[in-house]
């Protein structure tokens, strides 16, 4: 849905010609809204939102993440208990209380959405990427490099990071799920993309109101909210397959 709304859509999103709220039929496959817009267009769109989102996120998170993971395996004492503590306070931040502050320095807006979520997620794959750097530079390999004269970029670069990713993709996998349910939230709030954004938290905010006299309205996107987070779930549940012979051998 989301690749096919970049090159068409049943009708123009802003669109009110439908009528209020009529039922699914030959015109509209699934009906219209409250403002008669057709809501298999807006469902479409609210696709690419979603993903978009959720993939920016993870980029930001993903980047921000290991960057400081990195620094806090690699780092002295007194700078990794200082990382270690910076990151419990960024876990246990409520992912929308800092949607919140960072629309109040910026605007509500795709942009905001995808910084918010993406630094609330930075810090557990921070701390994911310090215990597992933690534990490859422990192996005896990592001594015998380092005895060899290897310089600490290199060994980033040819041992920890080849021997980390793995696990890293998954995690991150599992995130873009979270990130798509987070947008979902900041968007029923109405922190997240503004009209004529059609994100699924908006149109399931939207629908609320009408949802006895037209369930649709709140059923399909709620439904594709569900679709789409246990996808991902099952993609990164096949990634740690791959990652973990011995789980793949088991099947």
């Amino acid at each position: 849905m989301a690749v096919v709304s970049l090159v068409w859509l049943p009708y123009d999103p802003s669109d009110t010609t439908g009528g209020r709220l009529a039922p699914p039929g030959g015109e509209h496959l699934l009906g219209t809204d409250k403002l008669g817009r057709d809501l298999l267009t807006h469902l479409m769109v609210g696709a690419r939102i979603a993903l978009t989102v959720g993939a920016g996120s993870v980029l930001v998170g993903g980047v921000l993440g290991v960057a400081a993971g990195l620094l806090a395996g690699f780092a002295t004492r007194w700078l990794d208990d200082a990382l270690s503590a910076a990151l419990d306070i960024l876990i246990a931040f409520p992912t929308l209380l800092l949607a919140m502050l960072v629309v109040a320095v910026r605007e509500a807006s795709l942009g905001s959405a995808i910084v918010a979520i993406g630094l609330a997620m930075s810090g557990v794959v921070a701390r994911l990427t310090r215990v597992l750097v933690k534990r490859v530079l422990a192996q005896d390999f990592i001594t015998a490099s380092r005895t060899s004269g290897t310089s600490w970029p290199r060994l980033v670069t040819e041992h920890v990071l080849p021997n980390i990713w793995p696990t890293l993709l998954v995690n991150l996998a599992l995130q873009l799920g979270l990130a798509v349910l987070a947008e979902a939230s900041l968007s029923y709030l109405g922190l997240g993309p503004p009209p004529p954004n059609a994100s699924w938290g908006r149109l399931l905010q939207e629908a609320q109101a009408t949802v006895l006299t037209a369930p649709i309205g709140a059923i399909a996107p709620g439904v594709l909210l569900v679709v789409l987070v246990v996808g991902v779930n099952l993609v990164a549940d096949g990634l740690r397959d791959l990652a973990d012979p011995t789980r793949r051998s088991s099947r």
